[in-house]
């Protein structure tokens, strides 16, 4: 689907959807427990709706209403297809799981997900009894993950330890995980504690990592999902560009390595309070900035149309994750300023931004979640009407985007 977007003012309120890292965790959680877990609101976004998917294909309970889930553990079962969709979260967090509990599974994925690596926990599994056929999806598992010493690098993705982390209590012995090298986004791992420690896990933390014990069992608990910081980081950028945005839903104590949205567009210049757990950003004379993405690469789109429109050079670097994600993020982003006429210069690990005047423009999507919302945020304050194609693809994480969109006063056709 393609969609016209007509410039216009942005302004208004908005809810932001559940954080879909926090709903991951949640629901591997609660369905690994040996009790009965609620876990709400209800989740709209592909991805999600896959990790529910894959969760009952091992075999676990789960029931969906239109305000939740109801969860509890299972028996697994075996020879099942986990088909994670695009969905790089759901794949790194249960294919650990899968191997823990020994269900001998096939691993399947759509769109760039079979591209995206997976070597570094297939290397860990062979080295803990369990056999894998490749190291991209495809992936046939067969054999029960054992437990020990897991060492891979910290700066690959902390969703890879995130998954042994979760997988863990299933094994039949101490777990230890080690990183090898400097730790990046260090937020998702301690949301990953934080979850865990909710539903009775405890994660020790050691001198070279983590430790669970083979003792750890999950056990039941209800949660309430928190608003989703990168979602809110589209709305805060079209405020910070030339709206004013009162945001609800978010969570201020949050471990999502995304809150740093609140510096990030401070740097820029916007005016941000907080009041009453709502918080209040509106347009202020933006000027570049330099930004290290290496904990914050979910943001970078939204960083980067913010950088178009404020005085100056915008640098953003440590983004090199970004170009294997849905798509060539760093690429893809500096297509949508090139369309709208803005200076940049592409980096290995990520990219210059010269500010300027942006122009409607006809822009692909990408096939990527962000990359569409990002472009509907620069478009609606540039000169000109633009199209955006594909833009079906923010379905992946917001399905309600464009609703929301419109809600501030987004004109689309």
């Amino acid at each position: 689907m393609d969609i016209k977007i007509i410039p216009s003012v942005l302004c208004g309120e908005v809810t932001v959807p559940p954080s879909k890292s926090a709903a991951h965790r949640a629901l591997i959680c609660a369905a690994l427990c040996d009790g009965v877990s609620r876990v709400t609101p209800y989740c709209t976004s592909k991805d999600i709706k896959a990790t529910a998917s894959c969760l009952k294909e091992l075999g676990m309970n789960i029931e969906e209403d239109e305000k939740g889930y109801t969860l509890s553990k299972g028996d697994v079962v075996k020879g099942g297809i986990l088909n994670f969709s695009e969905s790089g979260s759901t794949a790194r967090f249960l294919l650990p799981i899968a191997a823990a509990l020994g269900a001998d599974i096939t691993g399947v994925g759509e769109g760039r997900l079979p591209e995206r690596p997976m070597e570094t926990l297939t290397t860990l599994f062979r080295e803990h009894g369990v056999e894998a056929s490749s190291d991209n999806l495809p992936i046939i598992l067969k054999g029960k993950m054992t437990g020990g010493d897991f060492c891979l690098p910290g700066n690959i993705s902390s969703q890879y330890i995130s998954g042994l982390l979760l997988a863990a209590p299933l094994c039949d012995s101490d777990v230890n995980i080690i990183p090898t090298t400097a730790l990046e986004s260090v937020g998702y791992i301690d949301m990953t504690i934080a979850a865990m420690k909710k539903y009775g896990v405890i994660v020790e933390e050691t001198n070279n990592g983590w430790r669970v014990s083979k003792e750890s069992h999950y056990v039941g608990a209800n949660t309430k999902v928190e608003g989703d910081w990168s979602q809110a980081a589209f709305f805060m950028a079209a405020a910070a560009i030339g709206g004013e945005v009162r945001i609800h839903g978010l969570d201020f104590a949050s471990n999502q390595g995304d809150m740093a949205a609140l510096d990030v567009f401070a740097a820029f210049g916007a005016d941000i309070s907080i009041e009453n757990d709502i918080l209040h950003i509106k347009h202020g004379n933006l000027r570049g900035i330099e930004v290290n993405a290496a904990d914050i690469p979910d943001m970078v789109p939204a960083i980067a149309v913010t950088a178009a429109y404020a005085s100056g050079k915008t640098v953003i670097h440590s983004a090199e994750r970004l170009r294997i994600k849905e798509s060539d993020r760093i690429k893809t982003t500096i297509a949508i300023l090139t369309a709208m006429g803005i200076k940049t210069e592409e980096r290995p690990d990520g990219m210059v931004i010269f500010g300027g005047k942006p122009k409607g423009a006809v822009i692909d999507g990408a096939n990527d979640h962000r990359i569409v919302m990002a472009a509907s945020v620069a478009v609606a304050f540039a000169e000109g009407e633009s199209v955006i194609k594909g833009c079906e693809a923010a379905n992946k994480s917001y399905p309600e985007f464009f609703s929301d969109f419109r809600k501030i006063g987004g004109k689309t056709e």
